[in-house]
């Protein structure tokens, strides 16, 4: 089964959040879509870096991205960032977006590149329209001190009720996760060890949620039980 399956991705817009791997989560789901026949869009409500080996849309108008859907299948679009060399989000209103492609896959959220994260008051940026919220945990910031695992650690802790020096737990997560609930589903990635996997798999436990582990680098993937 593959992963765009085993996340239950439907057409329409799907919403990325969290910790460090949206960005490849996105271009994972996208190719395998795009493979079986579907379009599919590449965006961010945030910013993102443009997709290397892709065609990057800058501003398109309506009828250049419908043209690269067409001619490639996967795109990414967005309007540009001056000095920053990323992309925001596009210019066309993501309901006109969700009409031109089957799929629309939305980085929301910035991780500063920390395998955890907790989110100020203004994130993430979910479309309205989004269909489902998958929120990334990266594993390897579980048994790091949350001070260096997590983006906004400060906030972090204060949800965890714990102090900044304090490792990542699962429990920890969890905590953080219930008090912000702002998924529906969660990809636990950077999961390639047992230890790793064990640590979902207690996320699973722990939260009423679908919990997914696995490594992007190694299309390897685990339904942990809930």
């Amino acid at each position: 089964m593959g992963l765009a399956e085993l996340m239950e991705i439907r057409p329409g817009i799907t919403a990325v959040i969290g910790g460090g791997g949206k960005t490849t989560l996105l271009r994972a789901l996208g190719e395998e879509l795009a493979q079986r026949g579907r379009t599919v869009l590449l965006c961010a409500t945030t910013k993102i870096f443009p997709f290397h080996g892709l065609e990057n849309l800058d501003s398109p108008t309506e009828g250049d991205l419908r043209a690269a859907l067409a001619a490639r299948g996967l795109v990414c679009a967005g309007a540009p960032v001056s000095g920053t060399g990323k992309l925001t989000a596009p210019e066309m209103p993501m309901e006109r977006l969700s009409g031109l492609a089957d799929y629309v896959l939305v980085e929301a959220d910035g991780s500063a590149q920390r395998p955890m994260k907790a989110h100020a008051p203004h994130e993430p940026v979910i479309p309205l329209l989004a269909n489902q919220t998958i929120l990334v945990v990266g594993a390897s910031g579980f048994g790091q001190p949350i001070a260096e695992a997590a983006h906004r650690p400060a906030l972090y802790a204060l949800l965890a009720e714990l102090p900044e020096t304090a490792a990542v737990t699962p429990e920890a997560e969890a905590e953080v996760l219930r008090a912000e609930d702002l998924h529906d589903r969660i990809y636990v990635n950077q999961a390639e060890t047992a230890k790793a996997l064990a640590e979902a798999a207690a996320l699973a436990k722990l939260l009423d949620c679908p919990v997914l582990a696995g490594s992007l680098r190694r299309k390897e993937y685990r339904q942990c039980s809930q």
